[in-house]
């Protein structure tokens, strides 16, 4: 079915294909990169990948969430075919690896548990990453041919998750979300995922990027991570009242290489965490809980005070964070490579001595980490804060960390006098060159007056460089920081609210 507007606009909608949201944003990068074209658009046909759509310009003929958009602008008719022929020959690959499966495999399996028959009794644990409507099906396919399971799908409802976390129970398997997006289980990572230190923390995580946050924090200042057991953001709810969370702290209690675990979460249901508190005391492994808001050991309730909590039960100094200023010249620090990116102001305290003259009049919080979004908005105190990760964002498009469009266009939207606050992850997983892309926008902010604060969450070891993404930012005007808590603070002082 084609709409077209000649010499401008291609639209085309192919019924019955589906191709997963991260595989269709590589394809959508590559044709806006062909010559001539203007705007490239192709996803699934969401409501709100058709809104997307329609705001850009394009009509659209009917479609719904199982069709696939190609939406093309070009500056002429000939540009706009022939990158609509490039699309159809990415699209056909796509299908032809998805059918022929790695080189010269068998017949790949059309289920969980005949994957589980192939492999000869040697598989523990299976990844979902399927749409949310079919996740559940799979995972409790996982799930009673006695796997413990990483969903990574989102949208599944919450009785259906209850249903499928009691029966693993009942089978002695784990459940790892829905809505995991982050686990390591033995050093190995899954989904968003950092490369860390092997060492005797476990963390358990009703938080993707809390984990996250924690970890690097703790392998910054030379503390090792063996696992991370993500439970879904739900898992301390009323609703579930920590079925997961319970068995992942009884598995880190087993695990003899596990010397403390950390409980990372936003704000729980205060019965379940109290139930959780309880089964944690019973532990013979120590447990430092990191709940958003509560204060616990010596810190205010935000990440960074839990991962210094950390540091003191392991016997470990606690450093200063480092964070890199815009303002004035850098020179690389000593044994550090002139090409690393500045050197890190350790001294940087809350940064709030690197505040503009002037008052910013509103902080905008434009974030792809939920538990960050909600942990900054909790420290600054004051400001418009918006999680683009939120499943409302997601459907049937890649996760903010993989694709920024979402988050620049709401940068660019900022008014001059207003400042801004943004997280960078880093990690497999995530964008290779997440920098690349927002610096220009962070200049762009700058130029007309928006002051940019950036909560850059990495670990030294992950592929896309700390140093030289804290560099690229900092060179185009953000105050740079590997504490959200610290960021978030620096960011309220811009307007004069808390820090």
């Amino acid at each position: 079915m084609d709409a077209e507007r000649p010499g401008t606009d291609l639209v085309r909608v192919r019924t019955g294909m589906y191709h997963d949201s991260v595989s269709l944003m590589r394809v959508s990068r590559a044709a806006a990169g062909l010559p001539g074209v203007e705007v490239a658009v192709v996803a699934m046909a969401t409501g709100l990948n058709l809104g997307i759509a329609a705001g850009l310009g394009f009509a659209l003929p009917a479609a719904g969430p199982a069709d696939l958009l190609v939406a093309l602008r070009a500056a002429d008719a000939d540009a706009a075919e022939r990158a609509a022929a490039e699309v159809d020959g990415l699209l056909a690959g796509l299908a032809a690896a998805r059918v022929a499966g790695p080189a010269g495999a068998a017949e790949p399996p059309r289920t969980v548990r005949a994957a589980v028959r192939a492999a000869g009794g040697a598989a523990t644990l299976a990844l979902v990453s399927v749409p949310g409507r079919y996740a559940f099906a799979e995972a409790m396919d996982a799930v009673e041919a006695g796997l413990s399971v990483m969903v990574f799908s989102d949208d599944v409802p919450v009785e259906r998750e209850v249903l499928l976390k009691r029966r693993a129970a009942e089978h002695g398997v784990l459940v790892m979300g829905p809505d995991c997006g982050t686990a390591v289980v033995g050093g190995t990572g899954l989904g968003f995922a950092n490369v860390l230190r092997p060492g005797p923390v476990g963390i358990v995580a009703a938080s993707g990027t809390g984990a996250q946050q924690v970890a690097c924090l703790l392998d910054l200042a030379g503390a090792g991570v063996g696992h991370i057991l993500g439970v879904g953001g739900r898992d301390l709810s009323a609703e579930v009242g920590g079925l997961s969370t319970l068995r992942a702290l009884d598995a880190l209690d087993a695990d003899p290489a596990t010397e403390l675990i950390v409980l990372v979460s936003k704000p729980p249901d205060p019965r379940v965490a109290d139930a959780v508190r309880k089964a944690a005391d019973r532990l013979a492994t120590p447990v430092v809980t990191a709940f958003l808001g509560r204060a616990s050991g010596r810190g205010p309730g935000d990440l960074t005070s839990a991962a210094e909590d950390v540091l003191r039960a392991l016997g470990a100094e606690v450093p200063g964070w480092p964070s890199w200023s815009a303002a004035g010249p850098r020179v690389p620090g000593p044994g550090r490579a002139a090409d690393s990116g500045p050197a890190p102001d350790h001294a940087a305290g809350d940064g709030g001595d690197r505040a503009a003259a002037g008052r910013a009049r509103r902080l905008h919080g434009i974030y792809a980490g939920g538990t960050l979004c909600a942990e900054a908005a909790l420290v600054a105190g004051t400001g418009d804060f918006t999680d683009y990760g939120d499943d409302a964002y997601t459907r049937g498009r890649a996760h903010p960390m993989i694709d920024p469009a979402f988050r620049l266009e709401a940068l660019a939207a900022v008014p001059p006098g207003d400042a801004v606050l943004l997280d960078v992850v880093l990690g497999h997983g995530a964008d290779p060159d997440p920098a690349g892309r927002l610096a220009p926008a962070v200049a762009a902010a700058v130029a007309r007056g928006v002051p940019v604060t950036v909560a850059l969450v990495g670990s030294s070891g992950d592929p896309q460089g700390l140093a030289a993404q804290a560099g690229a930012l900092c060179a185009a005007g953000a105050d740079v920081f590997v504490s959200n808590a610290l960021a978030a603070r620096h960011a309220a002082g811009l307007t004069g609210g808390p820090r």
